[in-house]
């Protein structure tokens, strides 16, 4: 049959052995180039590590072996933070940004999918989160602290009451523009994590303050810009919410102590939810519309825009256009 098509045996064994794998530091620039830019900040600092071991290496070469060994020593060397782990966060990411970046060397023809070696080096197990949802009176007592210290308290407040209502993450508010506002309706765009885009209800009054913060700040009046800004016009980074939390550690210990963040409030505010209006509303309400969240059973006890914004009516005491009537609750 091969004499009859023209083929020899060592055409087809050519057709299907792997091209030659590139090195790891010209690999390393063109999937940086094809990812997504949360998969970029996220893996950046580890491919550069990787570059640093093996740059000059090809992708084919390390072994199963090896990539457990970079991964711990990676791990012994990570920065010792107040909330560190013994470096089990940097040999999970290592081997990740690994997985990435052989994913793609598959897809591409370089290594045949079981010749994948990051594949069989596990991840070390994640631990439980030390996160928790925060009682009344601490979110009191950060929202109160945050509205008389520091050089911008609208802003501080702002970010928090915009936090607690949506329990969106940093990237969310950071994200959000004045196009994504809707006066009439109450609700917000949100573009966050892994590119989901979402519409989340908030309460006329946040609304009112958002809009108001555009008309002030913003004085090009640039609906297509970042919505959060400085008072010098220029839009907010990560650094506020750093700068944010590193003050209120100054003034209450505890939030330092227990390394209180941002993502705090969207624990609160969901727990908050979910012992009232269930898991599927608090499944809304966090956003974790993917199959990937919770099973099939999700797919029945979805909940609805209405739904969310009923919870919302609830937390904030104020009616909005799109819920029913609040529960007494």
């Amino acid at each position: 049959m091969l004499q009859q098509l023209g083929i020899t045996a060592e055409t087809l064994g050519a057709a299907t052995r792997p091209r030659d794998a590139p090195t790891f530091t010209d690999y390393i620039d063109r999937v940086s180039d094809a990812v997504s830019a949360g998969t970029r900040r996220a893996y950046t600092s580890y491919w550069r590590r990787i570059r640093d071991a093996w740059g000059e290496r090809r992708l084919n070469e390390p072994t199963p072996l090896e990539i457990k060994q970079l991964a711990e020593r990676i791990k012994s060397n990570a920065r010792v933070r107040s909330n560190s782990r013994g470096g089990r966060t940097a040999a999970e990411h290592t081997i990740a940004a690994l997985r990435c970046l052989y994913s793609h060397a598959v897809a591409d023809g370089y290594i045949a999918e079981s010749d994948n070696p990051s594949a069989r080096v596990p991840k070390p197990r994640r631990l439980a989160s030390t996160r928790r949802a925060l009682s009344d009176e601490q979110l009191a007592q950060i929202v109160g602290a945050a509205s008389v210290t520091g050089n911008d308290p609208d802003l501080d407040t702002l970010l928090l009451r915009l936090h607690t209502e949506t329990a969106c993450r940093r990237g969310g508010a950071l994200a959000l523009r004045p196009i994504d506002l809707d006066p009439v309706q109450c609700l917000i765009r949100l573009h966050e994590k892994g590119e989901t885009l979402r519409w989340q209800p908030v309460s006329p009054t946040l609304m009112h303050h958002l809009v108001l913060h555009h008309q002030e700040r913003d004085t090009n009046g640039d609906r297509h810009g970042p919505l959060l800004r400085y008072r010098n016009g220029q839009p907010i980074t990560t650094r506020r919410y750093d700068y944010l939390w590193r003050r209120l550690g100054m003034h209450l210990p505890w939030v330092a102590t227990q390394q209180v963040s941002t993502h705090w409030i969207r624990h609160t505010t969901l727990t908050w939810v979910e012992r009232r209006f269930g898991y599927g509303i608090a499944r809304a309400f966090a956003g974790h519309n993917g199959r990937s969240d919770a099973g099939t059973t999700s797919t029945y006890i979805r909940a609805y825009l209405d739904e969310v914004a009923e919870a919302l009516a609830t937390l904030t005491g104020e009616p909005h256009p799109l819920a029913r009537a609040p529960r007494n609750t």
